[in-house]
């Protein structure tokens, strides 16, 4: 898999995302589960994640609010179901914008490292089919390939990520 997002519909329910970076898993998880880093990376380059909060165990929550330039805002939230440091991350996460029978979707996240290149696949299975394809056509891809890219910035080299 190259150091590009893939995209796929998988089943019914979910999308299946694939993308690997020059660093090693250990990294990618923390940049994945450390605010300092989160706000770094996620979203797309015209958006900055403006609170991140995270609760790291089971049970726990995070929750991103991210502000466009233009003064948009976008909340992102979620219940962490299972953490396996530093390979699997599994979130029951919730959108604002849907009700509640179709607004959550279970994103699973799975880090393999090979010679210091970490593969990440996220699954994320939603309520029904037209949610996940909204969210596709939402320009979901462009956002999350935007926020890859930044996290594989970030994470290029441990002293940039502010790990040593």
């Amino acid at each position: 898999m190259g150091r590009t997002l893939s995209v796929t519909k998988s089943g019914d329910l979910e999308i299946l995302m694939t993308r690997s970076f020059d660093a090693p898993r250990t990294l990618v998880f923390d940049a994945w589960t450390k605010p300092d880093l989160v706000r770094r990376w996620f979203g797309p380059r015209d958006w900055e994640v403006v609170e991140c909060e995270i609760d790291l165990r089971v049970g726990g929550g995070w929750r991103y609010l991210l502000r466009q330039d233009g003064g948009a805002e976008m909340l992102l939230q979620g219940v962490y179901q299972e953490i396996d440091r530093p390979e699997r991350l599994v979130s029951l996460e919730t959108n604002e914008d849907c009700d509640a029978s179709e607004g959550q979707a279970l994103a699973t996240l799975t880090l393999v490292e090979h010679g210091g290149v970490t593969t990440l696949t996220q699954v994320v299975r939603y309520a029904s089919e037209r949610i996940r394809d909204a969210v596709l056509e939402s320009g979901m891809e462009r956002g999350v390939g935007e926020g890859f890219d930044k996290l594989a910035e970030v994470v290029a080299t441990p002293e940039r990520a502010g790990t040593r």
